[in-house]
Protein backbone atom coordinates (compact mmCIF):
# COMPACT_ATOMS: atom_id res chain seq x y z
CA UNK A 1 0.00 0.00 0.00
CA UNK A 2 3.06 2.07 1.03
CA UNK A 3 4.08 1.66 -2.72
CA UNK A 4 1.09 2.16 -4.26
CA UNK A 5 0.91 5.65 -2.33
CA UNK A 6 4.07 6.90 -3.49
CA UNK A 7 3.41 5.69 -6.78
CA UNK A 8 0.33 7.46 -7.71
CA UNK A 9 2.16 10.78 -5.57
CA UNK A 10 4.76 10.84 -8.75
CA UNK A 11 2.35 10.48 -10.77
CA UNK A 12 0.32 13.60 -9.57
CA UNK A 13 3.41 15.81 -9.21
CA UNK A 14 4.97 14.52 -12.09
CA UNK A 15 1.78 15.34 -14.25
CA UNK A 16 1.48 19.10 -12.35
CA UNK A 17 4.97 19.97 -13.29
CA UNK A 18 7.45 21.75 -11.67
CA UNK A 19 6.14 24.19 -8.43
CA UNK A 20 8.06 27.04 -10.36
CA UNK A 21 5.72 26.38 -13.52
CA UNK A 22 3.18 29.09 -12.90
CA UNK A 23 2.87 32.38 -12.80
CA UNK A 24 2.04 34.34 -9.26
CA UNK A 25 -1.63 35.39 -9.45
CA UNK A 26 -4.91 36.03 -7.85
CA UNK A 27 -7.80 33.55 -7.61
CA UNK A 28 -11.10 34.30 -6.07
CA UNK A 29 -13.84 32.36 -4.69
CA UNK A 30 -17.91 33.47 -3.77
CA UNK A 31 -20.91 31.91 -2.21
CA UNK A 32 -23.62 33.34 -0.99
CA UNK A 33 -22.31 36.56 1.24
CA UNK A 34 -18.46 35.37 1.21
CA UNK A 35 -15.82 36.77 -1.11
CA UNK A 36 -12.34 34.96 -0.74
CA UNK A 37 -9.07 35.91 -2.70
CA UNK A 38 -6.45 33.98 -2.85
CA UNK A 39 -2.70 34.12 -4.14
CA UNK A 40 -0.38 30.76 -4.81
CA UNK A 41 2.75 32.86 -3.26
CA UNK A 42 2.37 31.06 -0.03
CA UNK A 43 -0.92 29.63 -1.18
CA UNK A 44 -2.27 32.61 1.14
CA UNK A 45 -5.57 33.82 1.68
CA UNK A 46 -5.43 37.56 0.63
CA UNK A 47 -9.02 38.89 1.85
CA UNK A 48 -12.34 37.39 3.09
CA UNK A 49 -15.25 39.41 2.82
CA UNK A 50 -17.99 38.94 4.88
CA UNK A 51 -21.20 41.15 5.83
CA UNK A 52 -21.50 42.44 9.27
CA UNK A 53 -24.65 42.78 11.38
CA UNK A 54 -26.36 45.30 9.44
CA UNK A 55 -25.72 43.81 5.70
CA UNK A 56 -22.37 45.90 5.18
CA UNK A 57 -19.35 44.25 3.76
CA UNK A 58 -15.90 44.13 4.99
CA UNK A 59 -12.18 42.63 4.26
CA UNK A 60 -11.61 40.89 7.68
CA UNK A 61 -8.63 39.47 6.93
CA UNK A 62 -4.81 41.23 6.89
CA UNK A 63 -2.91 41.37 3.44
CA UNK A 64 -1.32 43.42 0.80
CA UNK A 65 -2.61 44.59 -2.59
CA UNK A 66 0.09 43.88 -5.06
CA UNK A 67 2.03 40.57 -5.79
CA UNK A 68 5.25 42.12 -5.19
CA UNK A 69 4.31 43.07 -1.19
CA UNK A 70 3.36 38.94 -0.79
CA UNK A 71 6.75 38.41 -2.20
CA UNK A 72 8.87 40.81 0.10
CA UNK A 73 7.09 40.75 3.01
CA UNK A 74 8.00 38.26 5.80
CA UNK A 75 4.95 38.64 7.98
CA UNK A 76 3.44 35.73 6.33
CA UNK A 77 -0.15 37.20 5.72
CA UNK A 78 -2.80 34.93 5.33
CA UNK A 79 -0.20 32.01 3.90
CA UNK A 80 0.39 28.47 4.91
CA UNK A 81 3.52 27.68 6.86
CA UNK A 82 5.45 24.87 6.56
CA UNK A 83 7.35 22.36 6.05
CA UNK A 84 6.94 22.72 10.16
CA UNK A 85 5.18 25.78 11.58
CA UNK A 86 6.29 27.77 14.75
CA UNK A 87 9.43 27.39 16.63
CA UNK A 88 12.29 24.79 16.37
CA UNK A 89 15.02 25.14 19.03
CA UNK A 90 18.66 24.92 18.17
CA UNK A 91 17.65 25.00 14.37
CA UNK A 92 17.78 21.17 14.22
CA UNK A 93 16.86 18.05 15.53
CA UNK A 94 17.52 14.25 15.52
CA UNK A 95 15.85 11.49 13.59
CA UNK A 96 16.61 8.23 13.42
CA UNK A 97 20.14 8.52 14.66
CA UNK A 98 20.93 11.04 11.76
CA UNK A 99 21.55 14.89 13.01
CA UNK A 100 19.23 17.69 10.29
CA UNK A 101 20.43 21.04 11.00
CA UNK A 102 18.34 24.02 9.45
CA UNK A 103 18.67 27.02 8.84
CA UNK A 104 18.45 29.72 11.25
CA UNK A 105 15.71 32.30 10.86
CA UNK A 106 14.59 33.19 14.24
CA UNK A 107 17.26 35.00 16.56
CA UNK A 108 20.68 33.99 16.35
CA UNK A 109 19.57 29.91 17.25
CA UNK A 110 16.11 28.88 16.11
CA UNK A 111 14.26 28.33 13.20
CA UNK A 112 10.23 29.03 12.94
CA UNK A 113 7.90 28.53 10.01
CA UNK A 114 10.18 26.09 7.74
CA UNK A 115 12.78 28.59 7.29
CA UNK A 116 13.74 31.52 5.79
CA UNK A 117 12.09 30.03 2.27
CA UNK A 118 9.65 28.13 4.11
CA UNK A 119 6.06 27.40 2.46
CA UNK A 120 4.59 31.00 3.04
CA UNK A 121 7.93 31.99 0.47
CA UNK A 122 7.35 29.86 -2.86
CA UNK A 123 5.49 29.27 -5.58
CA UNK A 124 2.39 26.49 -4.96
CA UNK A 125 0.64 25.31 -8.35
CA UNK A 126 -3.07 25.72 -8.99
CA UNK A 127 -4.01 22.25 -9.62
CA UNK A 128 -7.74 22.87 -9.39
CA UNK A 129 -9.97 25.49 -8.76
CA UNK A 130 -13.89 25.98 -9.50
CA UNK A 131 -16.25 28.88 -8.39
CA UNK A 132 -19.51 26.97 -9.62
CA UNK A 133 -21.60 24.81 -8.07
CA UNK A 134 -22.41 24.23 -4.39
CA UNK A 135 -18.73 23.99 -2.67
CA UNK A 136 -16.76 26.63 -5.01
CA UNK A 137 -12.64 25.70 -4.37
CA UNK A 138 -9.02 26.02 -4.71
CA UNK A 139 -6.31 23.29 -4.60
CA UNK A 140 -2.67 24.53 -4.24
CA UNK A 141 -0.30 21.76 -4.73
CA UNK A 142 3.86 22.18 -3.33
CA UNK A 143 6.76 19.56 -3.79
CA UNK A 144 9.44 20.36 -1.76
CA UNK A 145 12.51 18.62 -2.54
CA UNK A 146 14.71 16.22 0.12
CA UNK A 147 16.82 18.49 1.75
CA UNK A 148 14.52 21.82 1.76
CA UNK A 149 15.77 24.39 4.21
CA UNK A 150 17.79 21.15 5.64
CA UNK A 151 14.94 18.76 6.02
CA UNK A 152 15.04 15.29 5.14
CA UNK A 153 12.63 13.74 2.00
CA UNK A 154 11.03 15.05 -0.84
CA UNK A 155 7.59 16.09 0.68
CA UNK A 156 4.27 16.55 -1.87
CA UNK A 157 1.77 18.94 0.07
CA UNK A 158 -1.67 19.99 -0.92
CA UNK A 159 -3.88 22.65 0.18
CA UNK A 160 -7.54 22.50 -0.31
CA UNK A 161 -9.62 25.52 0.09
CA UNK A 162 -13.24 25.42 -0.12
CA UNK A 163 -17.20 27.05 0.67
CA UNK A 164 -18.91 24.25 1.75
CA UNK A 165 -22.23 25.74 2.96
CA UNK A 166 -23.73 28.94 4.19
CA UNK A 167 -20.89 30.70 6.01
CA UNK A 168 -18.63 27.70 6.06
CA UNK A 169 -15.40 27.96 5.37
CA UNK A 170 -13.32 24.26 5.30
CA UNK A 171 -9.18 24.17 4.50
CA UNK A 172 -7.77 20.78 4.29
CA UNK A 173 -3.85 20.20 4.38
CA UNK A 174 -2.72 17.15 3.07
CA UNK A 175 1.35 16.27 2.67
CA UNK A 176 3.14 12.74 1.23
CA UNK A 177 6.31 11.52 2.31
CA UNK A 178 7.87 10.26 -0.88
CA UNK A 179 11.23 8.56 0.43
CA UNK A 180 12.25 9.79 3.82
CA UNK A 181 10.45 10.23 7.23
CA UNK A 182 10.02 13.97 8.13
CA UNK A 183 8.50 16.09 10.33
CA UNK A 184 5.88 18.16 9.18
CA UNK A 185 4.00 20.38 10.98
CA UNK A 186 1.52 22.50 8.33
CA UNK A 187 -0.60 25.72 9.56
CA UNK A 188 -2.50 28.38 8.44
CA UNK A 189 -1.20 31.87 9.56
CA UNK A 190 -4.20 34.05 8.49
CA UNK A 191 -4.45 37.85 10.33
CA UNK A 192 -8.23 38.32 11.42
CA UNK A 193 -9.86 41.57 12.12
CA UNK A 194 -13.18 40.92 12.36
CA UNK A 195 -14.01 44.47 12.32
CA UNK A 196 -12.60 45.14 8.80
CA UNK A 197 -8.88 45.31 8.33
CA UNK A 198 -8.66 48.68 8.29
CA UNK A 199 -10.72 48.85 11.69
CA UNK A 200 -7.87 49.38 14.22
CA UNK A 201 -7.00 47.33 16.95
CA UNK A 202 -8.42 43.34 17.90
CA UNK A 203 -8.36 44.03 21.60
CA UNK A 204 -12.16 44.93 22.57
CA UNK A 205 -13.02 41.53 20.49
CA UNK A 206 -14.32 38.60 23.17
CA UNK A 207 -12.78 35.32 22.64
CA UNK A 208 -13.26 32.07 24.23
CA UNK A 209 -10.46 29.29 23.29
CA UNK A 210 -11.05 25.45 24.57
CA UNK A 211 -7.73 25.10 25.78
CA UNK A 212 -7.17 24.55 29.56
CA UNK A 213 -3.40 24.54 29.26
CA UNK A 214 -0.34 25.62 27.47
CA UNK A 215 3.15 24.49 27.03
CA UNK A 216 5.25 26.59 29.07
CA UNK A 217 7.96 28.48 27.57
CA UNK A 218 11.60 28.97 27.64
CA UNK A 219 13.19 32.66 27.15
CA UNK A 220 13.46 32.25 23.11
CA UNK A 221 9.36 31.45 23.36
CA UNK A 222 9.97 27.73 23.05
CA UNK A 223 8.16 25.17 24.77
CA UNK A 224 10.00 23.64 28.09
CA UNK A 225 8.10 20.14 27.56
CA UNK A 226 6.14 21.29 30.69
CA UNK A 227 1.97 21.75 30.09
CA UNK A 228 0.88 24.58 32.45
CA UNK A 229 -3.07 25.07 33.72
CA UNK A 230 -4.74 28.76 32.38
CA UNK A 231 -6.98 28.95 34.92
CA UNK A 232 -6.76 32.06 37.00
CA UNK A 233 -3.59 33.38 34.93
CA UNK A 234 -3.90 36.46 32.14
CA UNK A 235 -4.39 33.09 29.55
CA UNK A 236 -7.50 31.98 30.68
CA UNK A 237 -10.10 32.21 28.03
CA UNK A 238 -11.88 28.97 29.33
CA UNK A 239 -14.91 31.52 29.59
CA UNK A 240 -15.73 34.68 26.73
CA UNK A 241 -14.00 38.08 27.83
CA UNK A 242 -12.40 40.39 25.72
CA UNK A 243 -8.44 40.13 24.86
CA UNK A 244 -7.91 43.17 26.48
CA UNK A 245 -8.60 41.94 29.37
CA UNK A 246 -5.35 40.91 30.74
CA UNK A 247 -3.56 41.41 27.97
CA UNK A 248 -1.63 44.01 30.90
CA UNK A 249 -0.56 40.78 32.53
CA UNK A 250 2.12 40.01 29.74
CA UNK A 251 5.29 42.36 28.14
CA UNK A 252 4.30 42.62 24.91
CA UNK A 253 0.92 40.46 24.60
CA UNK A 254 -0.28 37.08 23.07
CA UNK A 255 2.09 34.97 21.60
CA UNK A 256 1.18 31.21 23.36
CA UNK A 257 0.34 28.09 22.24
CA UNK A 258 -2.85 26.19 24.05
CA UNK A 259 -2.94 22.52 24.03
CA UNK A 260 -7.05 21.99 23.31
CA UNK A 261 -8.95 19.80 25.52
CA UNK A 262 -10.41 17.58 22.42
CA UNK A 263 -7.19 15.67 22.60
CA UNK A 264 -5.00 14.23 19.98
CA UNK A 265 -6.28 12.31 17.01
CA UNK A 266 -8.01 13.23 13.50
CA UNK A 267 -11.84 14.29 14.46
CA UNK A 268 -12.27 17.95 14.29
CA UNK A 269 -12.88 19.80 18.19
CA UNK A 270 -13.59 23.38 18.91
CA UNK A 271 -10.65 25.52 18.78
CA UNK A 272 -11.86 29.20 19.53
CA UNK A 273 -14.90 31.53 19.37
CA UNK A 274 -14.45 35.36 18.36
CA UNK A 275 -16.72 38.11 18.55
CA UNK A 276 -16.46 41.24 17.60
CA UNK A 277 -19.04 43.67 19.59
CA UNK A 278 -18.90 46.69 16.77
CA UNK A 279 -19.85 45.22 14.36
CA UNK A 280 -21.48 41.91 15.34
CA UNK A 281 -19.07 39.33 13.31
CA UNK A 282 -18.49 36.05 14.92
CA UNK A 283 -15.90 33.28 13.57
CA UNK A 284 -16.58 29.63 15.32
CA UNK A 285 -13.15 27.62 14.53
CA UNK A 286 -12.54 23.76 14.53
CA UNK A 287 -9.72 21.86 13.55
CA UNK A 288 -8.11 18.66 13.80
CA UNK A 289 -4.16 19.79 15.70
CA UNK A 290 -3.62 18.78 19.04
CA UNK A 291 -3.09 22.78 19.57
CA UNK A 292 -3.31 26.19 18.66
CA UNK A 293 -0.94 29.29 18.68
CA UNK A 294 -3.19 32.36 19.94
CA UNK A 295 -0.93 35.19 18.71
CA UNK A 296 -2.13 39.18 19.11
CA UNK A 297 -0.01 40.50 15.84
CA UNK A 298 2.09 42.50 19.32
CA UNK A 299 5.09 44.14 17.28
CA UNK A 300 3.08 44.57 13.69
CA UNK A 301 4.21 48.30 12.26
CA UNK A 302 3.80 48.11 8.25
CA UNK A 303 1.23 48.97 5.56
CA UNK A 304 -1.37 47.09 4.07
CA UNK A 305 -4.05 46.74 2.00
CA UNK A 306 -5.94 50.06 0.91
CA UNK A 307 -2.53 52.15 2.47
CA UNK A 308 -3.25 51.51 5.79
CA UNK A 309 -1.34 51.19 8.66
CA UNK A 310 -1.26 47.73 10.90
CA UNK A 311 -0.11 48.38 14.07
CA UNK A 312 0.37 46.40 16.82
CA UNK A 313 -2.58 44.43 18.18
CA UNK A 314 -4.53 45.12 14.21
CA UNK A 315 -5.52 41.62 13.71
CA UNK A 316 -5.25 38.24 15.95
CA UNK A 317 -4.19 34.53 14.65
CA UNK A 318 -5.01 31.09 15.57
CA UNK A 319 -2.83 28.64 14.46
CA UNK A 320 -3.96 25.16 14.88
CA UNK A 321 -0.77 23.02 14.51
CA UNK A 322 1.10 20.32 16.30
CA UNK A 323 2.96 21.45 19.32
CA UNK A 324 5.84 23.81 18.50
CA UNK A 325 9.13 21.81 18.72
CA UNK A 326 7.28 18.48 18.79
CA UNK A 327 10.70 16.95 16.97
CA UNK A 328 12.24 17.73 19.82
CA UNK A 329 10.23 16.91 22.81
CA UNK A 330 9.61 13.43 22.74
CA UNK A 331 6.37 13.54 25.61
CA UNK A 332 4.67 15.75 22.58
CA UNK A 333 2.60 14.06 19.77
CA UNK A 334 4.89 13.00 16.75
CA UNK A 335 4.72 15.48 14.06
CA UNK A 336 6.92 12.75 12.03
CA UNK A 337 5.57 11.78 8.73
CA UNK A 338 6.69 8.71 6.63
CA UNK A 339 6.21 7.31 3.29
CA UNK A 340 2.79 5.45 3.36
CA UNK A 341 1.50 7.53 6.55
CA UNK A 342 0.47 10.84 5.01
CA UNK A 343 -0.62 13.17 7.17
CA UNK A 344 -3.57 15.76 7.41
CA UNK A 345 -4.86 18.62 8.86
CA UNK A 346 -8.51 19.63 8.27
CA UNK A 347 -9.81 23.24 9.87
CA UNK A 348 -13.71 24.56 9.88
CA UNK A 349 -14.43 27.84 9.70
CA UNK A 350 -18.11 29.34 10.32
CA UNK A 351 -18.86 32.72 10.54
CA UNK A 352 -22.22 34.49 11.77
CA UNK A 353 -23.46 37.99 13.17
CA UNK A 354 -25.12 38.53 16.27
Amino acid sequence: MAKIIVLCCLIILSAFGSVNAQKIGFYELHKGNISLKFTNWGAAIVSVILPDRNGKLADVALGFDSIQEYETNKRNFGAVVGRVANRIKGAQFTLNGTVYKLIVNDGTNNTIHGGPQGFAHVIWNVTAHSNVGHTPYIVFTYHSIDGDQGFPGDLLVTVRYALIGHNLFSITMKAVALNKPTPVNLAQHAYWNLGGHDSGDILSNVIQIFGSQITALDSELIPTGKFEPVKGTPYDFLEPRPIKSKINGLAKGYDINYVLDGGVGNKLKRVAVVHDPKSGRVLELSASAPGVQFFTANSLNMTGKGGFGYKPHAALCLETQAFPNSVNQPNFPSTIVSPGKPYEHNMLFKFSTN
